[in-house]
């Protein structure tokens, strides 16, 4: 039962880090400004850890290489204490890999998150502070299905197709996750 109590701690506080991470990243990536109340909480969750890895870690082709880079150490932190508490895996070296694949899954579950709250406020509050931010934030992963489903009757059908979408990747990052967890001791 402790291990347990632990594994609720440590996966809720990594968690949290990931998708504070993840969504600096994003913002940066989406060029969304951080010049609002959100922007501004996830610089102050992340700039302690985020600021001496950029020493380290320089940002590739305008991207923000050491927040992901440490979004991905969090997760591996994490599969490595899962596997201290008894979580059934063949090759504690799968753990970079299973990092992945739960970095994989967070950012799925961050976009669906973020697509979901931009079509919800578009509905009750599109003048609402936080709207032009989640819609700035949601645009690039809705615009190829933008452009290939026109709005029906004046709604916009492809934030549903891309929940859609993203309910398929979570399935197949499942499943990569069971077959790693599966993986024979010597790679």
């Amino acid at each position: 039962m402790l291990a347990q109590i632990v594994l609720l701690i440590t996966g809720t506080v990594l968690g949290f880090i990931t998708l504070m991470l993840l969504a600096r990243f994003l913002m940066q990536w989406g060029r969304v400004s951080f010049r609002n109340p959100i922007g501004h909480f996830v610089i102050t969750i992340t700039d302690w850890a985020v600021m001496p890895t950029r020493r380290i870690i320089p940002g590739l082709f305008g991207l923000d290489m050491a927040s992901l880079l440490l979004a991905w150490v969090a997760q591996i932190f994490y599969v490595l204490i899962e596997i201290g508490s008894g979580m059934p895996v063949s090759a504690p070296l799968a753990a970079p890999l299973l990092g992945l694949v739960y970095l994989a899954r967070m950012a799925a579950y961050l976009v669906f998150g973020i697509v979901l709250i931009s079509a919800v406020l578009s509905w009750v509050g599109p003048q609402a502070p936080a709207a032009y931010l989640f819609n700035e934030l949601s645009r690039p992963f809705l615009a190829p299905f933008r452009r290939l489903i026109r709005p029906l009757g004046g709604i916009d059908l492809s934030p549903l197709v891309l929940l859609l979408v993203l309910q398929i990747v979570l399935l197949v990052i499942e499943r990569l996750r069971m077959s790693l967890l599966m993986l024979p001791l010597g790679f």
